[in-house]
């Protein structure tokens, strides 16, 4: 008898591409990651990825597209041919003004082939840079799963326009992203939700780059802020968190100058908008040092009897590979679980996730 192949359940389904992937875990000099998440159920809104950038893009590719480009868009295209590229056709229009002078083809042919350059530039350093995400979408059943599956899709389709157009990620991503979470005025409307109802799609989101040099640049929506371990001193270094600017989680606020301001909902304008001064940068100074990055589920980020907790944990597990040190952190906040338990606190249980980012040269 043939054997059936069942469909996987919506919960399975979510779960699985929810989980991280060990064969994705980028190989950078001088830097070892590792990260796992446990749900709270069969599926749990925490959603973490590494962004592998060779693995998930041919780079060289788009190096040799962008060059391409920068030789192309320098090429005046005779008279009645046809349009080959978003240059030619702006060049197109531009001849068909009043004003128009032979030069400024020129001029807008070499700024639009020194940005293909740059594109070109930017790229390379891919090729020594990794990325994580991590997502932890408010509550950790079947709805929370489906709002962190939701970033997930829309970071992935903004980056690859942001790889087409920059060859890197800039803060257009991370603006876009948020007002992807926002609510629609038009929406709620259509439903009849009322603007006091809790319906909102809480989500907090931590994104970030690392280097060779032990680098760490990223931006935070609401997150909890990464800890970081000095392997020289044995604890917890403390974070200037002036220099860390943190937004409200995904989607409660929109920027004052967004066009479309007025067809979200949001909590009050954000007068600050998104850009390069609101990433942060953390540097793992020496070897052993250790980037933490979690979610609630793991450590609040302010309670200090629970950090000297997890500094103990890193303290006893330091010198171990970071896969080692991560199960090690999700072992101490599974046995937390079992207290809540054992004091019938079971609905403060949430999702779980670590990730470690440890500098070994």
């Amino acid at each position: 008898m043939s054997k059936i192949n069942t469909l996987p359940t919506i919960d399975e389904y979510l779960r699985e591409r929810l989980m991280p992937v060990e064969g994705a875990i980028p190989h950078i000099p001088g830097i070892e990651m590792f990260g796992n998440s446990i749900p709270a159920g069969t599926v749990g809104g925490d959603l973490f990825e590494y962004i592998n950038f060779q693995q998930r893009y041919d780079i060289q590719a788009r190096i040799d597209r962008a060059q391409r480009l920068a030789k192309e868009f320098l090429e005046p295209f005779p008279a009645g041919a046809a349009v080959r590229n978003p240059v030619d056709d702006h060049v197109h229009w531009l001849k068909g003004m009043q004003d128009f002078k032979h030069r400024m083809e020129a001029e807008y042919r070499f700024a639009k082939s020194s940005e293909q350059t740059r594109v070109a530039e930017d790229l390379r350093d891919l090729f020594s840079t990794a990325g994580v995400l991590l997502v932890d979408a408010q509550g950790h059943g079947l709805i929370s799963a489906k709002i962190a599956s939701t970033v997930h899709d829309t970071f992935h389709a903004l980056m690859l326009t942001e790889l087409d157009r920059y060859g890197k990620t800039t803060p257009e991503l991370f603006e876009n992203l948020n007002v992807r979470l926002a609510q629609s005025v038009t929406a709620r409307n259509a439903l009849g939700i009322a603007e006091r109802e809790n319906t909102r799609e809480i989500a907090t989101m931590l994104y970030g780059e690392v280097d060779p040099l032990g680098h760490f640049r990223f931006v935070n929506f609401g997150h909890p802020p990464p800890l970081v371990f000095s392997a020289e001193f044995g604890k917890f270094m403390k974070i200037d968190e002036h220099h860390m600017v943190q937004f409200l989680a995904l989607g409660l606020q929109i920027p004052a100058d967004h066009p479309d301001r007025k067809r979200y909902y949001s909590l009050g304008f954000r007068q600050r908008g998104f850009d390069l001064s609101a990433i942060a940068q953390i540097t793992l100074m020496s070897p052993g040092d250790i980037l933490v990055l979690y979610t609630d589920g793991v450590y609040d980020g302010g309670d200090e009897q629970a950090r000297q907790s997890l500094e103990a944990v890193l303290r006893d597990r330091y010198r171990e590979p970071a896969k080692e040190i991560c199960n090690a952190l999700l072992d101490y906040a599974v046995k937390q679980d079992e207290q809540l338990r054992a004091s019938g606190d079971q609905d403060l249980i949430d999702d779980k996730t670590v990730f470690i980012v440890k500098r070994t040269g």
